[in-house]
């Protein structure tokens, strides 16, 4: 019998900084990684531009950019670069209706720069004409409006989660693939009331002794959730996401493209360019690319960019995104449950949120104590009807 003073339940981003970050503050960590089929991570495009979100939530948009800055300090403290690059973030409007939201969308995106205080830094936003947004894209259509983020920034998720293990392991946590099959509980403070705290979990039938356990299951953490009795309204929501070569483009320094239905293009060195994505919500646990979502995502791509018509498509990647009822991830300690924290829930934007989210969270369990400003995002904010609707989607 093993004993740590921390144990990460999962291995995508969220759970590889969490272990990374407990790792460099000293702890004994244990990261089991089941690595199921559909991990968000392995999925997902990597779009860092929290100037470009005009997400409603206040607290949202405070810990996207956070998470942003967080970015490079990051990249230098890990052992390599880990495919992250700032490259700039193009949204566009390619027919009338974008039109309309782009006259919508940009002021506010202006205005929240100018209340930042960012609006005369070289890296600001601005609006650019179809020409010269072509020149950034070559791809690109003869789009009608088009505004350039300098500071947008793109990242593998494969790659810097593979990073963060490598760092977290430099500082001795250790990783086995396995499954939780139940974390241990025991009364809190030798009573018998409802309050609890944790004493250990069950990986494979052997057990691994620990007060302290970090839930980083992206869209299966409710899973084990619910055997705690802990209500959490986070469902899968399924992502495919179209993978296209196109030969001989040098493609490494062109930037991200955003149109206006939740659809973008990330290039990548060698001519590569990822296409996606569906928002698959009820998709349940099935990592499976459809007809339809491929359809879908490859109609989007060449409406705004035709110029990818003749690209081979390589591969299509299907990512189980964990999504919160209300939108927002879960990050913090469970009520009555001490010793037991969530990090998850953040659907989209997990690649953005991923390495600071994990710090957070194993930082403030060491401590014992999650910050205030970002109660917003509480374990047990969740009502009753959320949680029933969650739970059934996933059927």
């Amino acid at each position: 019998m093993a004993s740590w003073d921390a144990i990460v339940v999962g291995g995508g981003i969220v759970g590889a900084s969490a272990a990374y970050h407990a790792a460099r503050a000293g702890a004994r960590v244990l990261v089991v990684d089941r690595d199921d089929p559909g991990r968000a991570t392995s999925a997902g495009a990597g779009i860092v531009s929290p100037e470009t979100d005009l997400h409603p939530s206040a607290a949202y948009l405070d810990l996207s950019r956070r998470s942003a800055e967080y970015y490079p300090s990051l990249i230098d403290a890990l052992p390599r670069r880990a495919g992250y690059q700032r490259c700039g973030m193009l949204v566009v409007a390619a027919d009338d209706d974008e039109e309309r939201a782009f006259e919508a969308f940009a002021p506010r995106a202006l205005q929240r720069q100018r209340e930042e205080g960012a609006a005369e830094d070289a890296g600001a936003m601005r609006e650019i004409g179809a020409a010269e947004a072509r020149e950034r894209f070559p791809p690109l259509a003869a789009v009608r409006r088009a505004l350039w983020n300098p500071r947008g920034a793109r990242v593998d998720g494969r790659e810097i989660t593979s990073a963060l293990h490598e760092a977290a392991a430099a500082r001795g946590a250790q990783r086995v693939r396995g499954s939780v099959e139940s974390i241990l509980l025991e009364p809190q403070g030798g009573g018998d009331g409802g309050e609890r705290r944790v004493a250990g979990v069950i990986v494979d039938d052997e057990r691994h002794d620990t007060p302290l356990v970090i839930v980083a299951g992206g869209a299966w953490t409710p899973q084990l959730a619910v055997t705690l009795e802990v209500p959490v309204a986070v469902a899968p929501q399924r992502g495919q996401i179209a993978h296209l070569v196109l030969d001989g483009a040098d493609s490494g320094p062109w930037p991200m493209v955003s149109g206006f239905h939740d659809h973008y293009l990330v290039a990548w060195p060698g001519g590569r360019v990822a296409a996606g994505a569906t928002r698959e919500t009820g998709s349940g646990f099935d990592p499976r690319p459809t007809a339809a979502g491929v359809r879908e995502v490859l109609g989007e791509a060449l409406r705004l960019a035709p110029g990818l018509s003749q690209a081979t498509l390589l591969e299509v990647r299907v990512g189980l995104r964990p999504l919160a009822a209300d939108g927002l991830p879960v990050l913090g300690p469970v009520p009555g449950r001490a010793g037991l924290w969530l990090a998850t829930g953040h659907g989209p934007s997990g690649l953005t949120m991923g390495p600071l989210s994990g710090k957070l969270v194993a930082e403030a369990a060491l401590e014992g104590e999650w910050p205030t400003e970002l109660d917003a995002f509480r374990v047990d904010r969740f009502d009753d009807a959320e949680v029933r609707a969650s739970r059934a989607s996933t059927r």
